[in-house]
């Protein structure tokens, strides 16, 4: 009991004061980097680092969590859980795990480690990518932000989450039916994998180290290539794409990718944007929680980069032809 006492403590120290050292570090950073940039450089750098810090003390709270959540599952929760759960046939298991991520209110930084802990309990890879991407764009925290970013247009709540939930099961369903496990890295058993090796307490501390510092490196890489885009291209060729419907449809969802804006606040971005559609404003709320650069290099570093470029590709046409589509019909 005293060892197990002595695990939680140093558990919870290494969660609570690790996380908030973390986000007090980016903080403060936030605020004396652009000045320290603007001495030793340009007004460029300084924006540079603003939203590269923005970036970056947005996701690693939700990292954080979703790290959390991946350990508690390697460390706590046994495989024939989820059999009981979900459906033995991959097909009817995605749409149950594609409606469960409406129950996980974090960001994408979030999902990539629960759903990795999920394929190395035996969860099917289809069902747990699709709950990767459904996770942090149907939660309640996504929706109410939504509605408060659009007062009085609830139709455009509905088009978020039916497209966001039917791009998710049909990745799942293409993931059934074209998927190979090849092109996943080999899948960590529960004796081998980070975190699990003596389970409890101790893997539960064990597997949070490694999935929060392996996962944070790739998040800081995304940051950067967002910041980098928001610097190198200019506003005036944004314009030219905003007198076309479909074409604005596709510039805000190459936008929504690069920009890398937490799910939770996307919509108030999005909201913002009033040169461009309804439809377009709607493909960037569905695109960004499930295709941006921080997610590709999250998803590179936990299943490898041929994985994130095949899987990225797909669900940024499924998003758009999703988006497209609902918002003709809803809005």
């Amino acid at each position: 009991m005293a060892d197990g006492a002595r695990v939680v403590a140093r558990a919870l120290v290494y969660v609570v004061v690790g996380g908030v050292a973390l986000v007090v570090i980016a903080t403060v950073g936030s605020v004396l980097g652009p000045m320290v940039a603007l001495d030793i450089a340009t007004p460029a750098m300084a924006a540079w680092w603003t939203v590269f810090t923005a970036v970056a003390v947005q996701g690693i709270p939700f990292l954080l969590l979703g790290t959390v959540v991946s350990a508690a599952i390697g460390a706590f929760v046994p495989e024939r859980v989820f059999r009981r759960v979900l459906p033995k046939n991959p097909a009817l298991a995605v749409p149950v795990a594609g409606a469960a991520g409406a129950v996980l209110p974090g960001c994408e930084c979030a999902s990539v480690p629960v759903a990795d802990s999920l394929m190395r309990r035996g969860v099917a890879p289809a069902a747990a990518l699709a709950f990767l991407l459904s996770a942090p764009a149907i939660n309640p925290v996504v929706l109410v932000a939504t509605s408060i970013a659009f007062p009085g247009n609830p139709a455009m709540v509905g088009a978020r989450f039916v497209a966001s939930l039917a791009t998710a099961v049909v990745m799942g369903w293409l993931w059934v039916r074209f998927g190979r496990d090849e092109w996943l890295p080999t899948r960590r058993t529960p004796e081998v994998g980070a975190g699990a090796a003596t389970g409890g307490w101790r893997g539960f501390r064990d597997g949070l180290q490694h999935d929060f510092l392996h996962a944070g490196g790739f998040l800081v890489l995304g940051a950067a290539a967002a910041a980098t885009f928001n610097i190198l291209v200019p506003r005036s060729l944004l314009d030219v794409f905003t007198g076309s419907p479909w074409l604005s449809v596709l510039l805000l969802a190459v936008l929504a990718v690069v920009l890398c804006v937490c799910s939770e606040a996307d919509a108030f971005v999005a909201a913002s944007l009033t040169g461009f559609s309804p439809t377009a404003r709607l493909a960037f709320m569905v695109v960004g929680p499930m295709v941006d650069l921080k997610l590709i290099a999250l998803q590179a570093g936990t299943f490898g980069r041929a994985f994130a470029v095949r899987f990225s590709a797909v669900t940024w046409v499924v998003a758009v032809v999703s988006s497209g589509v609902v918002g003709w019909w809803l809005l």
